[in-house]
C-alpha cells in the first residue's frame, strides 16, 4: 500500500500542476491552444485515467465495499469520469447558420470545414427576435422560430432561446448568435448520445452519497460530531494569550427640496428602468469616490453640472489616485478640475500624455470620469424612461437602499464585533465576560439581520437573487460566513469571533475593492435556477473553506507558543468544516456543468474558472484521504497544509477574475 500511496501522490501533484499551467498557458496562447496541447491531448487523457485506475486499486487494497456510502462516492466518480470518456471519444459539435426562409440539412463539424447531416430532413427559419428588458435595448432573451421536417415527414414547429433548447433524435439545439440584420441565427449543435447520459448518473449517484456520508453516525463526518474536544472549546483562546470637517463655498445649482422630489424620477440606466438617485449616486461615486460633495446631494450634483457646466468644470472633484499623474498634471491635492485636463489651447492634455507616454490604467480611469461628464452635459447620460409600466414601490425601495450604506456600515460592525469577542475569549476570568459575550452575540445576530434585509432588498430591486456579478458574490460569501456563526455560536464559541471576521473582511473587500456595486440586468445565459444554486453552493464551500484556515492560522500560533497539545481540538474543528465544504464544492461544480450544458451544450469546456475549481477540490480532497495519499497527518502538518491550500481558493476567485480571465470572469 505504501508504493500505492506514493504513486497515488505523484499522479495527484502532476495532474494539479499541469492543470494550473494549462490555465496560464491558456492566458498567453488562448483557449483552442491550451485544448490543443493540453486538455484534449492522449496524454492528458492517459493521466486521468491511470488516477482512476489507481484509485480502484485503492478501493481493493483497503476494502471500501464494507463501506457502502464511501463506495457509492467513490463509483459516482469513477463514473463521471466514464461519462467524460465517452464524451470525448463519442460525441459530435459544430453550428448550423441559418437565414430566414433558406432550408437547411447539415451542420458544421467543430474546427473543421467538414459538414455532417441533421437527423432529420431540414430546418428552416421562420424569424429571430430580440427580446429586451421593459423601457430599455437591454437583451433579455434571443429567439429563433423554427420548423423542421422528420424523417416520416411531419412538420414541427420550435422556439429555440437561451435555456430552452430542441431536442430531436439525441441532437440538442442552442441559441448561440445572430446575424446583424436579424434576418440570420446561429445555432449549436451537440450530439453526446452516451457521455452526457453516464456523467448525469454520476452526478446523481454523488449527490445521494454525500447526503449519505453527512448523515450516517459511523462515518468520520458522524464521529466528528460526537468528539469530545468540541466541548471545550471556549478555553482555546487563552493559550493564546497566555502565549501574544469641510467648509463648503457656493456651487451653482437646483435646491435640496427639488433633488429630493427628483430622486425618485424614473430614468433608463444601464439598460434597465432605475431611481434617478442611483444614475446621480453612482455619477458622483465614479467622479468624486463619495455619494456627497460639500454639503451637495448627489442629485444636487447632477443637476449642477447639466445646468452650469462652466462652473463646475472649475471645481476640484475628479478624484485622481496616481500621483504620478497628477504630478504630470500639475494638480496639488487628490482631486483635479476638468478645466485642469485641458491646455490654454483647448488641446486635451489626456491625449497628449497617451500620444508621449502609452494609455496607464490611471489616465483611462481618468478619461473614463471626463467621458461621462461629457455624456451628461450632451444629454446622452440622463434619459427619463416613458412608455412602460412603473413600479414605484421598487423605485423607493432602490432608494432606501442606495442611501443606507449596510456594507460599509456592516463591515466596520463585523470587524469590531469580532476583535471584542476574541479578546473576550482570550479572558475568560474577566468579571463582565459573559454579559458581555451574550452583547456580542446579540449584536452580531442584529448584523445578521441587517446583512439578511438588505440582501433580501438588494433582491427585490434586481428582481432576481443577487449572484451575479462580482461585488454580489462577495455579499453572499458574507452572508453564509455570518449564517453559519449564527447556526454554531452556542455550540462552538469559537466560531464566533471566525464568522464575524471573517464577513467583516469579505464585507470590506466588497466596498474597498473595484468591483462595481451597480444592480445591472443579468445577460439572457444568467437568467437560470440552475446557475444561482450552482454559484450558493461553491459559495457556501468557499465560506466553510475560509474557516478551516482560520482554525490553522490559530493552531499555528499555539504551536508556536509551545502549546502542543491543543491544536487537536482546531484540527476537529477544522475537519468538521472540510467535509462539508467539499461537498457543496463538489456539488457546486457539477450543478454548474448541467447548467452549462443546459445554456450552450458543453458541461466542461476547460474554462479557467472551471478548471481552478477543480484544483480546489482536489487539493482539498487529499486531507480527507490520509490512508491513500501521502498527505499530512500530524495536527501543525494539516494545519500549515490547509493554510497553503486555501490560496488555492482566491486563486479561483480574485486570479481567474482580474488576470486570467475567461467565460466566468467578473473583471
Amino acid at each position: 500500500m505504501k508504493h500505492l500511496r506514493i504513486v497515488l501522490t505523484l499522479l495527484m501533484t502532476i495532474l494539479i500542476a499541469t492543470m494550473a499551467v494549462a490555465t496560464f498557458v491558456e492566458q498567453r496562447h488562448g483557449a483552442s491552444y491550451a485544448a490543443t496541447h493540453v486538455y484534449h491531448t492522449s496524454w492528458f487523457f492517459a493521466l486521468w485515467a491511470l488516477m482512476a485506475l489507481g484509485g480502484m486499486a485503492a478501493i481493493w487494497r483497503m476494502r471500501l465495499w464494507r463501506r457502502l456510502g464511501v463506495m457509492l462516492l467513490h463509483a459516482a466518480l469513477l463514473l463521471i469520469l466514464a461519462g467524460a470518456a465517452a464524451s470525448w471519444l463519442t460525441s459530435s459539435e459544430g453550428t448550423l447558420h441559418l437565414r430566414k426562409g433558406q432550408p437547411a440539412d447539415c451542420y458544421t463539424i467543430k474546427d473543421s470545414q467538414l459538414s455532417a447531416p441533421l437527423p432529420f430532413q431540414q430546418m428552416t427559419l421562420q424569424g429571430f427576435s430580440v427580446v429586451c428588458y421593459p423601457g430599455t435595448e437591454a437583451p433579455q432573451d434571443f429567439q429563433s422560430q423554427v420548423t423542421y421536417i422528420t424523417a416520416d415527414r411531419q412538420h414541427h414547429e420550435a422556439t429555440i432561446s437561451m435555456n430552452h433548447i430542441l431536442e430531436v433524435e439525441g441532437y440538442r439545439f442552442y441559441q448561440t448568435s445572430f446575424d446583424p440584420d436579424r434576418q440570420g441565427s446561429v445555432l449549436t449543435v451537440n450530439y453526446d448520445p452516451w457521455g452526457t447520459p453516464i456523467s448525469y448518473g454520476g452526478y446523481v449517484l454523488l449527490a445521494l452519497s454525500m447526503v449519505w456520508l453527512l448523515i450516517d453516525r459511523r462515518e468520520t463526518f458522524g464521529r466528528l460530531l460526537r468528539s469530545p474536544l468540541l466541548r471545550h472549546g471556549a478555553t482555546l483562546m487563552l493559550l493564546i494569550v497566555c502565549s501574544m470637517s469641510v467648509h463648503a463655498r457656493s456651487v451653482p445649482t437646483i435646491t435640496a427640496e427639488r433633488a429630493n422630489r427628483l430622486a425618485e424620477m424614473p430614468v433608463v440606466y444601464n439598460d434597465r428602468i432605475a431611481p434617478l438617485n442611483t444614475l446621480a449616486r453612482d455619477f458622483l461615486l465614479k467622479l468624486y469616490g463619495r455619494t456627497s460633495y460639500k454639503g451637495l446631494t448627489a442629485e444636487q450634483v447632477l443637476y449642477g453640472w447639466m445646468q452650469r457646466p462652466e462652473t463646475w468644470s472649475d471645481e476640484p472633484m475628479l478624484l485622481v489616485k496616481d500621483s504620478k499623474l497628477r504630478q504630470q498634471l500639475g494638480i496639488d491635492g487628490k482631486y483635479a478640475r476638468l478645466a485642469d485636463l485641458f491646455d490654454n489651447t483647448g488641446q486635451y492634455r489626456l491625449q497628449q500624455l497617451i500620444a508621449s507616454a502609452g494609455e496607464t490604467k490611471a489616465v483611462r480611469e481618468l478619461d473614463e470620469k471626463v467621458g461621462i461628464i461629457l455624456m451628461l452635459t450632451e444629454g446622452e447620460l440622463l434619459r427619463p424612461a416613458s412608455g412602460v409600466a412603473i413600479n414605484q414601490h421598487r423605485l423607493v425601495a432602490e432608494i432606501c437602499y442606495n442611501r443606507i450604506p449596510f456594507v460599509s456600515l456592516l463591515f466596520i460592525t463585523n470587524l469590531t464585533l469580532g476583535i471584542l469577542a476574541f479578546c473576550l475569549l482570550l479572558i475568560p476570568a474577566f468579571r463582565f465576560r459573559h454579559c458581555l459575550w451574550q452583547t456580542v452575540c446579540l449584536l452580531g445576530g442584529l448584523s445578521w439581520l441587517v446583512l439578511v434585509a438588505g440582501y433580501a432588498l438588494r433582491w427585490y430591486i434586481s428582481g432576481r437573487i443577487p449572484l451575479g456579478n462580482g461585488f454580489e458574490t462577495m455579499l453572499f460569501l458574507a452572508l453564509a460566513l455570518q449564517t453559519v456563526g449564527v447556526m454554531f455560536h452556542r455550540r462552538l464559541s469559537i466560531i464566533v469571533p471566525f464568522s464575524l471576521l471573517l464577513s467583516g473582511f469579505t464585507l470590506l473587500i466588497a466596498h474597498l475593492s473595484e468591483m462595481n456595486p451597480q444592480i445591472t440586468s443579468l445577460m439572457p445565459v444568467l437568467q437560470s435556477p440552475l446557475l444561482t444554486i450552482h454559484v450558493s453552493l461553491v459559495m457556501m464551500a468557499y465560506a466553510l473553506l475560509a474557516f478551516t484556515m482560520m482554525s490553522g492560522i490559530v493552531a499555528l500560533i499555539v504551536h508556536h507558543r509551545g502549546h502542543t497539545g491543543h491544536e487537536e481540538l482546531l484540527t476537529v474543528l477544522s475537519q468538521l468544516m472540510l467535509y462539508p465544504a467539499v461537498f457543496l464544492l463538489a456539488g457546486g461544480i457539477f450543478l454548474g456543468a448541467v447548467w452549462a450544458n443546459v445554456s450552450w451544450g458543453k458541461y466542461w469546456s476547460w474554462d479557467p474558472k472551471e478548471v481552478w475549481a477543480l484544483i480546489t477540490l482536489l487539493v482539498y480532497a487529499v486531507p480527507l484521504h490520509r490512508t491513500t495519499f501521502l498527505a499530512p497527518h500530524r495536527p501543525v502538518a494539516y494545519h500549515l497544509y490547509m493554510l497553503i491550500a486555501f490560496f488555492s481558493v482566491l486563486m479561483t476567485y480574485f486570479g481567474v477574475n482580474y488576470f486570467l480571465g475567461g467565460m466566468h470572469s467578473y473583471a
